[in-house]
Parts: C-alpha cells; sequence; structure tokens
C-alpha cells in the first residue's frame, strides 16, 4: 500500500484542551481549492477552515478534497497537527487528497496506508462505473496519554458511480474487517456521497455505528450545503466501532472568519469516549 506523510513545524496554535478519555473526531469535505467558486473560493474562506480547527479542536480529522496547499495551509495554520494521505492521480502528490491529520501533542501514528476504490486497489485507479479515482487513507493511531490505539479510515465515495460506490463502501468494510484481527476502536468517516437510507451502508451499518444515529446528544441538520446553490442533504459521515459510548454528534454550521459557508459542506464533530 502506498503510504506519504507531511509535517509542517511551523509558527501558530490551536487551542490544545482534551478531555480525559475522550477522541473529538471530524470530517470535513474542504471543497478543492481549483473549484471556480467566486466569493466562496478556498482563497476566500480558508481562514475560516483555521478559526474552525482552532475552536473546535479535534484530536484527529479527516479531509476529502484536499490539494497540497491546502493541507499545507492548514498544517502552517496549526502546527500541532500532521497530516498523512497522498493524491489520488499517482499516489504521491497529484490529485486530492483524502488526508487524515492529527494532533501530534495528543496521539501518535504507528502504521498507515493508502489504497484505491477499485477492482486493483494497492494501484493508483479507477473503478467500477466511478468518474474520478476514489481512495481511502488508514491509520493506526496511539493515544499518548492513555497509551490506547485505534484505527482511523478516510474516504470519498464517487459521487457519480452507483456500482463505485457500493462496491467501494464493500472493499473499504472488508479491509477493515481484515486489518483489525487486535479488535481495537475503529473510526470511519467521509463524504459517502450517499443518504442515510442507501442500501450502499447496510454492510457498514452491522459492523459500524453511526455518530449521527447513536449520539446522546445529536443533530438531524444536512452536512452538504451547496453554497446555498443546491439541495441540502446528509451525506458527510463520522462511523465508529469498540469505543464506550459516543456522547455527541453536531453538524458545524456556524460562521468562522465571517464566512457564511466554510465550504459547500459543514464539517460534521463527534465525541467518542474510549
Amino acid at each position: 500500500m502506498a503510504a506519504f506523510a507531511a509535517m509542517f513545524p511551523l509558527v501558530t496554535s490551536c487551542n490544545d484542551t482534551r478531555k480525559g478519555d475522550t477522541l473529538t473526531v471530524i470530517s470535513y469535505n474542504i471543497r478543492n481549492s481549483k473549484a471556480q467558486d467566486g466569493e466562496n473560493a478556498w482563497d476566500e474562506r480558508k481562514e475560516a477552515t483555521a478559526e474552525m480547527l482552532g475552536k473546535v479542536n479535534p484530536d484527529i480529522f479527516g479531509v476529502q478534497e484536499a490539494y497540497p496547499n491546502q493541507i499545507s495551509f492548514i498544517t502552517e495554520s496549526c502546527p500541532r497537527y500532521i497530516s498523512f494521505g497522498v493524491g489520488r492521480e499517482d499516489g504521491l502528490e497529484k490529485g486530492e487528497h483524502m488526508s487524515i491529520f492529527y494532533n501530534s501533542e495528543a496521539l501518535e501514528m504507528l502504521d498507515g496506508g493508502t489504497y484505491w476504490l477499485s477492482e486493483t486497489p494497492d494501484e493508483p485507479s479507477k473503478g467500477w462505473d466511478a468518474a474520478c479515482r476514489r481512495t481511502a487513507t488508514w491509520a493506526l493511531m496511539k493515544d499518548r496519554d492513555s497509551q490506547r490505539k485505534f484505527y482511523f479510515v478516510n474516504t470519498h465515495l464517487d459521487h457519480k458511480g452507483v456500482e463505485a460506490r457500493r462496491n467501494g463502501l464493500a472493499l473499504i468494510v472488508e479491509r477493515i474487517a481484515a486489518m483489525n484481527s487486535e479488535g481495537y476502536p475503529m473510526v470511519l468517516t467521509g463524504d459517502f456521497n450517499v443518504t442515510p437510507s442507501d442500501q450502499a451502508l447496510t454492510d457498514l451499518n452491522v459492523m459500524m455505528k453511526s455518530a449521527r444515529e447513536t449520539a446522546s446528544v445529536t443533530d438531524d441538520r444536512p452536512s452538504f450545503n451547496g453554497f446555498d446553490l443546491y439541495e441540502p442533504s446528509i451525506i458527510d459521515y463520522i462511523y465508529y466501532s469498540g469505543f464506550a459510548d459516543c456522547t455527541e454528534f453536531k453538524v458545524l454550521t456556524d460562521q468562522y472568519a465571517g464566512k457564511t459557508f466554510i465550504s459547500d459542506h459543514y464539517p460534521v464533530v463527534s465525541t467518542l469516549v474510549y
């Protein structure tokens, strides 16, 4: 499996408060920086991302659609975060990254890699009826305080290919089962491009729990806002297994840095208890 880590130990800092035996997780489709979005283009809203991360202070988060300049901006703005991921086009830098970011003061990465959602998952490739190459990035993490280990997987399913979404998620489910023989807690984040009732989620719902559906305090707001140009929908997810509890799930619709939209998706955040 291809693997690539980028570290940018620069100057500013995000909030460093942690709450005991909990893990704060975000899934965030950042909207790629090459999109021609006018007043909602990346350069116009990137400070909103930095402000959101500083306020929410996730321990770990997965982004979708990120280009290298967006990854660099995050790690420069909040230098305690280390990013891990590869470009989906070549397994190096080219194309969108489904990167995992983690607070290096709170967590240590032990292992990780990337595979493609296709019939040839260990090489850059496009699967089934997909419009684009799609990947899943995974990491084995260790909490520095508790020494607990957990797996984290981040993905972005295809926006057009029905077979690609179903088979891609089936591949992720298969690989999650195979990789976790130790029975560690597991987190899966992503933009799945399906609503909660879609049959593509059937097997995943057997293996893992949706934070939105099971959190003690939850949120029914859509995660996709489309910059108010498209119908809003619920397509962004945090799934988990092996944790004792999920205390909160929230769609982050607040304004950050004075911007109405942080992206065409709102980040979703969840608090998991070991």
